[in-house]
């Protein structure tokens, strides 16, 4: 396994993966078609490259990414960190139905199902994947501090939570990493949920930290996407609010030509100033299924921006036209 990448730990003293991830999700929906062999040679690729922690979910193809997944982990389990989640139900009968249930009973039922797909005995990194409000943080957590007695999990991590969950949480048990979408486009983490991880020692996994594509310029809005994409009913992806976030784009498309790097590039490397600006650990998780997009977002881990750039990209977040979903009440900016 390469070591291009350098690392960092999840959480104070957890397992050391490189600070690039790897999202898995769109390997089995949401963002069109997969080709299922370029897809795992990409996973070959990822880990080639230095790339460890491989971030998945139970509702990520109702249980079919964590299935594919399960011959590459099984393959190289001393290698990689595998990341999976629980807490968004679906309904077979109701495809568009995403409900939240972080009960222990869902729990337990849940971590024994994870690891049979993933055919492994212990899950490296088990996050509450969204917050049930009918739960109290501190009783799920209880829970999940209950699969790492069992030897099921071995580190937990939460998912859109905001400072104080994460606090209140943290004090059941040790949080090793929250995973929240973070990018030039979406900075609310910064309020109150980047501030407490770094006052935790908590690990923060950004995902979406390219826009969900819109900050790589490769397309302008929804028309552009095929005909199952989920992008095609985000509120930033149509309409006016498309056309008013594309012309955003402009700065970034300029620092990028600047040094003869991709806009994709600049975003990423933007994660990386903003976490350091922060004095916290960072590994953003972006996806892809392609060996070429891999690389190019690998390599991003050696750019640097200069404060004049950071100072130019400032502004974008504030700029942004459209909520990240149009329903915002499970997020974490949605409870402060």
């Amino acid at each position: 396994m390469s070591t291009t990448l350098p690392t960092t730990t999840l959480g104070a003293d957890g397992r050391r993966v490189g600070i690039q991830g790897l999202g898995c999700m769109g390997i089995s929906e949401f963002y069109g078609d997969s080709d299922l062999a370029e897809s795992r040679a990409t996973l070959e690729h990822a880990l080639e490259l230095g790339v460890t922690l491989f971030d998945t979910a139970d509702i990520y193809g109702s249980g079919h990414n964590e299935e594919f997944l399960s011959g590459f982990v099984r393959e190289h389990r001393d290698e990689l960190v595998i990341a999976t989640k629980f807490g968004i139900v679906r309904k077979a009968d109701d495809p568009a139905f995403r409900g939240f249930d972080n009960s222990p009973e869902y729990i337990r039922g849940a971590v024994d199902a994870s690891l049979r797909r993933l055919g492994v005995d212990t899950i490296d990194l088990y996050y509450m994947h969204r917050r049930d409000p009918a739960v109290p943080i501190e009783d799920t957590v209880a829970t999940m501090a209950e699969l790492v007695t069992a030897g099921k999990v071995r580190a937990l991590g939460l998912s859109e939570v905001t400072g104080d969950e994460l606090r209140a949480a943290h004090a059941v048990h040790p949080i090793a990493a929250v995973q929240s979408e973070w990018s030039l486009f979406s900075r609310d983490v910064e309020r109150t949920a980047v501030p407490a991880a770094a006052e935790l020692g908590v690990t923060f996994v950004p995902y979406s930290p390219l826009g969900r594509g819109f900050l790589t310029g490769a397309f302008s809005n929804a028309d552009s996407l095929g005909g199952n994409d989920f992008r095609q009913r985000m509120p930033r992806f149509t309409g006016a609010n498309a056309e008013r976030n594309a012309e955003l784009l402009a700065p970034l498309a300029a620092i990028a030509q600047a040094h003869g790097i991709t806009q994709a590039q600049v975003a990423l490397a933007w994660v990386h100033a903003r976490a350091e600006a922060h004095g916290l650990a960072v590994v953003p998780i972006p996806g892809t299924r392609k060996r070429g997009r891999l690389a190019e977002n690998v390599a991003a881990a050696g750019v640097r921006l200069s404060d004049d750039e950071l100072a130019t990209l400032e502004p974008i977040a504030g700029q942004v036209a459209g909520p990240r979903y149009a329903d915002m009440s499970f997020t974490s900016a949605g409870r402060e």
